[in-house]
């Protein structure tokens, strides 16, 4: 078993992936580096070929969450992350990953802020940047990164987690990450999961990876047809009963829109 891997989860003809890949080619500390996808065509596998990464296709059932899986699946590491083909990472994200899991007793994740890229130009603030980054104030103290019941109090507000961000520490996991449930709310939805668990949700405030909001990205496609907003309301209920999930929903929905473009 190796102790770490970046697992690239590729879909079509991302002009984004080759980008991708080499912002984990040049992080400051060598890692493994795969390519999983649900589609496989000649322009994947001729970047897979140029980086010499090894490339797995999935050949069952394809979507969001199982493409997750079987990309987590594909790695044999103490930690994973699975990077999102249209996004990039600081070099020092890995380093970072790394230092706060192996100085923790029982890490489940690690996750860190981050910047969106919209038309070529790095946002390192907005009114939902500032949101979540103040949601996520408690877990910059340490003793609350420990806490069942400070992580699920933030996520009964909201998921202010990149997904993309988020390292996850295998020995402490279940094998299965991702419900085959959701298609907006899927991470959200792995969070609230895992923030049962007896553990460590560990935060950088750096801003360490860039989340690229672009028309064909499955964020904005889930937000176009609303099928974001039906999946909120079912995640606040299971913090809340369902007439206050119902007023949280509706806020938390307007600051969502300004991942559309």
């Amino acid at each position: 078993m190796t102790e770490h891997t970046f697992v690239v989860c590729a879909y079509k003809e991302s002009q984004y992936l080759e980008e991708c890949i080499n912002s984990l080619i040049n992080q400051s500390i060598k890692s493994n580096i795969l390519i999983a996808t649900s589609t496989p065509n000649d322009y994947i596998k001729g970047i897979a070929d140029k980086y010499a990464i090894p490339y797995y296709i999935n050949k069952g059932e394809g979507g969001i969450t199982q493409d997750w899986n079987f990309a987590y699946s594909c790695a044999d590491s103490k930690y994973i992350t699975i990077a999102h083909q249209d996004d990039i990472y600081d070099r020092t994200y890995l380093e970072t990953a790394l230092k706060h899991m192996k100085n923790a007793k029982h890490p489940l994740i690690f996750f860190s802020d981050y910047y969106e890229i919209r038309d070529g130009e790095k946002v390192a603030n907005n009114k939902l940047l500032k949101v979540k980054r103040i949601m996520l104030l408690p877990l910059r103290i340490k003793i609350f990164q420990s806490s069942v019941w400070v992580r699920r109090r933030i996520l009964s507000l909201g998921s202010p987690i990149c997904c993309p961000s988020v390292s996850f520490a295998v020995r402490n996991l279940p094998k299965v990450v991702f419900e085959n449930h959701y298609r907006a709310c899927e991470d959200w939805e792995a969070w609230e999961k895992i923030s049962r668990k007896k553990g460590q949700f560990l935060y950088s405030k750096e801003k360490l990876m860039g989340h690229r909001i672009h028309e064909e990205s499955e964020t904005t496609a889930a937000i176009g047809d609303n099928k974001r907003s039906r999946e909120e309301f079912e995640m606040f209920c299971k913090f809340w009963p369902s007439g206050i999930a119902k007023i949280i929903e509706k806020f938390y929905g307007t600051g969502q829109n300004s991942n559309q473009l």
